[in-house]
């Protein structure tokens, strides 16, 4: 297999994103459609919750590679954006908030007791990914923030206009990532750019960022199993109270 030269690696990449990104997914649909009642809404703010909480794990499990301070001072930043820099600050904070707007108990959304099976084993997953993969294919599985803009604009758009119980407060989440998501993904893409440079690593960071599509695709492939069709809640996981 050829070398392929960085702007041929680049649209390969962002390729995967048009095709496999799970803005594209069935249950995003309903959700950015306001075709999703209440109940299916918390189910997906409590699952997601996991994915944002784990998020700064699998960055410290990065940054604790990296062989440099100044790939360390760049990585660094995206724990910041998530645990934040003091109590009731960061991403992670912002997203229990959003669960609260939309009806939960903070409590519960923390504990991860509700959890569909298959969300923790793909969140897990990818953390395995960024500890066990070569730094090139863990910086490249986080290029899905090259995507992740366009996803933002339709939920905060689609969200506000279809359900009564969501405010601009609720996805108040969302407004730091449009600026944090362009700015990771532009020195992730660069190192990807520079230093996948045989067509084995190329293959490799391809590989990575389908994974990562695929973590993202599993994760909503549960939750429309579970509370959209056949509707099938697996035992000790979330059931929405529709009288709500």
């Amino acid at each position: 297999m050829p070398v392929m030269t960085p702007d041929e690696l680049e649209a390969a990449l962002r390729g995967i994103g048009a095709e496999r990104y799970h803005n594209r997914h069935p249950f995003h649909r309903l959700l950015h459609g306001g075709k999703l009642t209440r109940g299916q809404v918390q189910a997906w703010a409590l699952n997601r919750y996991y994915y944002q909480c784990q998020i700064p794990v699998k960055d410290a499990t990065l940054l604790a590679r990296l062989p440099t301070p100044e790939l360390r001072r760049e990585w660094r930043r995206r724990l910041e954006d998530h645990d934040g820099d003091r109590p009731g600050t960061g991403g992670v904070e912002r997203w229990l908030k959003l669960a609260e707007g939309v009806g939960l108990d903070r409590a519960t959304v923390e504990s991860t007791a509700g959890l569909l099976p298959a969300t923790r084993f793909a969140v897990d997953a990818y953390v395995a990914l960024v500890r066990d993969r070569s730094i090139l294919e863990a910086i490249a599985s986080s290029l899905t923030e090259l995507f992740s803009p366009t996803i933002i604009a339709e939920r905060v758009s689609g969200m506000l206009s279809h359900y009564d119980f969501v405010t601009p407060e609720t996805l108040g989440y969302f407004t730091p990532r449009l600026t944090q998501a362009p700015r990771d993904s532009d020195f992730a893409l660069a190192y990807v750019r520079e230093h996948a440079r045989t067509a084995e690593q190329q293959q490799a960071a391809l590989a990575a960022l389908r994974t990562k599509c695929d973590i993202l695709w599993a994760q909503l492939d549960a939750l429309h199993h579970a509370y959209v069709t056949p509707g099938l809640i697996p035992p000790g996981a979330f059931v929405p109270d529709e009288r709500a």
